[in-house]
């Protein structure tokens, strides 16, 4: 080994995620498998560890583990419009889920405000919009 290489546990600590880790994104072919070089230890190049930290601030941003293979395969940046593409699939995604989470926000804040407002001669609110029932009397309050 030479010092332009590292074991996996060293590329692991060097990255700062978990052997699994690699050896999942090996799976997932995100990451090469170097052949053993004369036994049964692997060698791998040190652009790994900025390989690593793409695929994890990729996640950070919710890409999932396909999009990033397709964003590693395009990671030379001469083809932008499939960049834009895969990018602007995920920001729909994101802003569909942002919608999503505003509705809830909003069903959930009225159901506590409904919840806070009847007495306890209705049932509560909240857990009868849960079970899909009516308000029937009974209070815990």
């Amino acid at each position: 080994m030479n010092k332009s290489e590292l074991t996996i546990g060293r590329l692991a600590r060097a990255a700062d995620v978990g052997i699994e880790t690699i050896r999942y994104y090996q799976r997932r072919n995100l990451l090469p498998r170097p052949d053993p070089e004369g036994g049964a230890v692997r060698h791998y190049p040190l652009n790994l560890i900025d390989r690593i930290h793409f695929i994890k601030r990729a996640q950070d941003l919710g890409f999932s583990l396909d999009e990033i293979s397709t964003l590693l395969q395009l990671e030379d940046g001469t083809d932008r419009k499939a960049i834009r593409k895969t990018a602007g699939d995920r920001l729909e995604e994101i802003r569909s889920k942002i919608t999503d989470l505003q509705r809830m926000e909003s069903v959930l804040a009225h159901l506590i405000h409904e919840c806070e407002a009847t007495g306890c001669a209705e049932s509560c609110p909240i857990i009868a919009a849960l079970a899909g029932e009516q308000s029937e009397p009974s209070c815990h309050a």
